[in-house]
């Protein structure tokens, strides 16, 4: 394995502009090691942090991407060569936080693309702690690239699905069922055992796919209120004899309506996880909550333990990836952030470096 130099990247130098740059490659800690970049996917994250002004915990200039898998360069022997995929959030796995089990919101995490320095995944190579990297060692046949999202994407959801405990029949919703952690949130609900999953979103023909994709149940917002999708959802629970209670509710879009519409679906003994990120802020009345004895969970990243388990089942066909993932040269990273912040993409870029 060859050890590069530099490392060849792209900066975020203030947000809204990036400048490609060669920083210099940092001498390597014990329990860490340097891996070269696969791909990196675009994420809403990075996004938000590149347009809207999200607060990095480093600031500019840095380099932005957490979806990343790759191989091992250099750094603890037994892992050279190895073809891996870098957990979004990298837990310190020494605090209380973490011994309770809720390492993915360690307080003390590592994140690529935020807060490790100027290091992220739109690079030629990033040096990461090793403890918690997923090896990946037989791909059978898959793109290493394509398995880029199993870092966010995939395993964001799964760490909610695992937070919400779906369970064989369960009733699940799933708000922003179209988007970049939509698509797979309704087919691990599925693949969990989920008897019901209403999927929720504005575009209509990618509703319409994923009902190939775990859903069971395509509900557009296109041209409709509030009170009309709460009035559609109660009638297909009428016909399918379902009751209007008791759903898992899963928020993916971030966004004000998605969010108003998941706290509107929400009913006796249901819960509502947050999975989606938004700047907005919601009203509601929490006597509500009360009322229905209901539960409103955050859900933060995903539990490095859970990568494994997320990777067999993408690799057995239950996770299903290449429908959902388009590649790009990393040089057309600023196209890709724009058709991004537009909504424009059909399907999750994944830029592979071509400096």
């Amino acid at each position: 394995m060859s050890i590069p130099k530099k490392i060849e990247t792209w900066q975020m130098v203030e947000p809204g502009k990036l400048a490609r740059a060669s920083i210099d490659v940092p001498e390597l800690q014990p329990g860490e090691v340097l891996v070269e970049v696969a791909g990196c996917g675009v994420c809403h994250t990075d996004v938000g942090y590149f347009y809207d002004g999200v607060p990095t915990v480093n600031k500019p200039p840095l380099t932005l991407g957490h979806e990343i898998s790759g191989r091992v360069v250099a750094g603890e022997e037994s892992l050279i060569g190895k073809e891996v995929i870098i957990p979004a959030v990298m837990p310190c796995n020494d605090c209380d936080i973490c011994a309770s089990g809720r390492g993915n919101r360690c307080l003390k995490q590592k994140m690529p693309g935020n807060s490790m320095g100027i290091y992220g995944g739109f690079s030629t190579h990033i040096p990461v702690p090793a403890g918690d990297l997923c090896i990946v060692e037989n791909r059978k046949g898959m793109p290493l690239e394509h398995l880029a999202v199993v870092a966010d994407a995939i395993t964001s959801p799964y760490q909610a699905a695992k937070r919400a405990d779906i369970r064989e029949g369960d009733l699940v919703i799933v708000t922003g069922a179209t988007g970049g952690i939509g698509v797979y949130m309704t087919q691990i609900a599925a693949a969990m055992g989920a008897r019901e999953v209403i999927a929720i979103a504005r575009n209509k023909e990618k509703l319409e796919r994923s009902l190939n994709f775990g859903a069971t149940y395509a509900l557009s917002t296109v041209d409709k209120s509030i009170k009309d999708i709460r009035e559609e959802f109660r009638g297909y629970c009428k016909e399918k004899r379902l009751p209007g209670y008791g759903w898992k509710v899963f928020e993916c879009t971030g966004s004000k309506m998605g969010q108003d519409i998941a706290l509107e679906l929400l009913s006796f003994v249901g819960k509502m996880m947050v999975v989606g990120y938004g700047m907005q802020k919601v009203e509601y009345m929490l006597s509500r909550l009360m009322a229905f004895d209901a539960e409103i969970i955050g859900t933060w990243g995903c539990l490095p333990q859970y990568y494994p388990e997320v990777l067999q089942m993408v690799l057995e066909g239950k996770i299903k990836v290449e429908p959902f993932v388009e590649l790009r040269p990393m040089s057309q990273i600023e196209r890709a952030f724009e058709e991004s912040h537009s909504g424009k993409l059909m399907k999750r870029v994944v830029l592979t470096p071509d400096f």
